[in-house]
């Protein structure tokens, strides 16, 4: 029967009138259905003229009610996708606009952790609609997306956390090792306000194997993951940094030191900047090449068919005399050079820049040590 519809006892018949009850299957437009009755022209009583004023007082007075609430639902509008930093999804993290006093109220649980999920539009509505609010605007979205927020601890903080553990557990140098996490980057996700750093608890390490495996937690706890991986031993190793041609020497800032594994690098890897500096490349380096020895030398202080100086000393006589070099040698080594006077080939082994030195003989070193007087003569 409809509301709002009384027996009038100035109509005898009210009660006889048969009305249909509304009915509606499955995806039928639910419409009520009414049969029209002839009308009667009666004389207005008192009784009807009261009932007509109290109705419109009634109307009155509803409709004034309606104008504040719809005026606070005109501002409700559905967010787009929205990023959720708590367990559930308040009013206000879905609708715009919501009163104050609802805009905390929960009304869905939120994703788990880094995770994303969908609520249907529909379900909002609803929602807000058991909290007496109508007219949200939804700008044709038939559903929402909502992502959790996340502290995500990836494989660097995991590993720094092992070894942490492996320091303070197991005596091992932290600035020395590296550890390689089994499994494809394992992430630890926590709360956003879950602050400090990752500690790895429950902790073991087989040095035989250079296994370790252990529990990372953060918060005392509250979030926890468990890896494992294998300890790898590093070395020091100098790297260039830039290409360099054969020849050209090494300068401040050409090479710097990093931690390689190392199995990885050669066993005559160098392991020193100081040493290296002014030495010339002995062939094409590229950059993030691990220099190795043999990579470098110190530069040829003889050039071969430089005019070069030739020194003869005993320790009572010093001469210096011309000499043509065939050969290029670096400091120490022994070049073949040529004595423009005498056209002599003689050995002699750089000394210096453009200076070479040729050793006297056993029997002159015998001689000159009986020697009393000292002399000192330049032969050109």
């Amino acid at each position: 029967m409809y509301a709002g519809m009384h027996p009038d006892p100035l109509d005898p018949d009210f009660g006889t009138l048969d009305l249909p009850r509304i009915a509606a299957g499955a995806g039928d437009d639910i419409s009520p259905i009414v049969r029209r009755v002839p009308r009667r022209v009666m004389p207005l009583g008192a009784a009807v003229i009261l009932r007509a004023l109290l109705a419109f007082l009634t109307f009155a007075a509803l409709g004034a009610l309606a104008i504040p609430a719809m005026a606070r639902a005109e501002g409700l509008r559905l967010r787009g996708d929205v990023t959720a930093r708590g367990d559930v999804l308040t009013l206000a993290d879905l609708v715009e606009g919501a009163p104050e006093r609802l805009a905390t109220r929960p009304l869905f649980r939120a994703p788990s952790l880094g995770a994303t999920g969908t609520i249907q539009t529909r379900r909002i509505l609803d929602a807000a609609s058991a909290l007496g609010l109508s007219g949200l605007e939804t700008g044709g979205r038939l559903q929402i997306a909502v992502q959790r927020a996340a502290r995500r601890l990836g494989p660097p903080e995991i590993e720094a956390a092992l070894k942490r553990g492996l320091e303070t557990g197991y005596g091992l140098n932290a600035q020395n090792i590296a550890v390689r996490l089994d499994g494809d980057g394992p992430t630890l996700l926590a709360p956003l306000d879950l602050e400090g750093q990752a500690a790895a608890l429950d902790l073991t390490y087989d040095s035989r194997t250079r296994r370790v495996a252990g529990l990372v937690t953060l918060g005392e706890r509250q979030v926890s993951l468990r890896v494992s991986g294998v300890v790898v031993e590093l070395r020091e190793v100098a790297v260039l940094t830039r290409n360099l041609n054969r020849g050209e020497p090494v300068r401040e800032g050409d090479v710097a030191l990093e931690r390689r594994p190392r199995e990885s690098v050669a066993p005559d890897a160098q392991g020193s900047v100081t040493t290296i500096l002014g030495e010339v490349a002995q062939n094409t380096l590229t950059a993030g090449t691990v220099l190795r020895v043999t990579d470098t030398a110190p530069p040829d202080l003889v050039a071969r068919g430089e005019n070069v100086t030739i020194v003869y000393e005993t320790p009572s006589i010093s001469l210096s005399m011309r000499g043509l070099s065939n050969d290029s040698g670096r400091m120490g080594a022994v070049v073949n050079v040529v004595n423009v006077a005498s056209k002599k080939v003689l050995q002699a082994t750089v000394i210096g820049p453009g200076r070479v030195s040729v050793s006297p003989s056993p029997a002159a070193r015998q001689a000159a040590g009986a020697a009393p007087v000292q002399a000192t003569a330049s032969l050109r």
